[in-house]
């Protein structure tokens, strides 16, 4: 059995093929990459499967209900999707583009830490999103 089909029956789902190749595409993104359903859609559209738009929006959302992936809302209402993982992580994201990368910077992690505990609070969980424009944005409309 794969990867993929164990994680999905251990979060209570169906084994489909759709929510296969979604888990997939996750799965193999490369570190810091977060993609929204139409990014999704169109990594599909190119491999030739036959899926729809409205089933990777449902499938996303039957992931994030199961605790498979975490969704991130940014300005605008965009939202990326990322395979949920336990470690902290922070996002950086392009105002032009909607591009988003995620970074984790120890020196970071220190400070909140030490910034919360000089106002008497003990870290337990923290959402930190940078906005910019991305050097590959810069000057396009």
């Amino acid at each position: 059995m794969s990867l993929e089909n164990q994680e999905l029956r251990k979060a209570g789902l169906k084994v489909t093929l759709p929510r296969v190749k979604i888990y997939q595409i996750l799965e193999q993104a490369g570190e810091g990459d977060h993609f929204s359903a139409e990014d999704i859609y169109k990594l599909l559209m190119e491999k030739g499967e036959d899926v729809g738009l409205a089933t990777v929006y449902r499938v996303l959302t039957q992931f994030e209900a199961a605790g498979l992936v975490t969704r991130h809302h940014f300005e605008g209402g965009h939202s990326v999707f990322e395979l949920a993982r336990d470690e902290a992580h922070d996002h950086i994201v392009c105002v032009k583009s909607g591009m988003v990368k995620e970074f984790n910077d120890p020196r970071l992690n220190v400070l909140l830490n030490e910034i919360a505990e000089s106002m008497g609070f003990v870290v337990t969980d923290r959402t930190l999103y940078l906005y910019g424009i991305h050097k590959d944005s810069i000057g396009k409309k």
